[in-house]
């Protein structure tokens, strides 16, 4: 019997230092690999530009919105498009075109 319990405790401090020296190696590789810290700080500079280019894109639906209200409620703003973008004019308009 006591040598059972010798052999017990044998097992009893062999499993969590094996766990141990696993974790030892396992950790540092699996951080190293190619999907640990180097795919981690990819990812977090790829969020960082997501985060930019989000801003920049919402401060282009802000002006856009703007413009729509413009054109809703302000006829100079369809007369300065439709000259501007469409090349248009007024019945009584003369228009020069000179050569460029």
């Amino acid at each position: 019997m006591s040598q059972e319990l010798a052999s017990r405790s044998k097992f009893v401090w062999l499993l969590p230092f094996g766990l141990l020296v696993l974790a030892v190696i396992a950790v540092p590789l699996r951080i190293t690999d190619e999907q640990g810290l180097p795919r981690y700080r990819a990812l977090e500079r790829e969020l960082r530009e997501l985060g930019v280019r989000n801003a920049r894109l919402k401060n282009e639906v802000r002006d856009l919105n703007a413009d729509v209200e413009a054109l809703r409620r302000d006829p100079h703003a369809i007369e300065r498009i439709a000259r501007d973008e469409l090349g248009m004019v007024r019945h009584d308009e003369i228009v020069f075109q000179f050569p460029e």
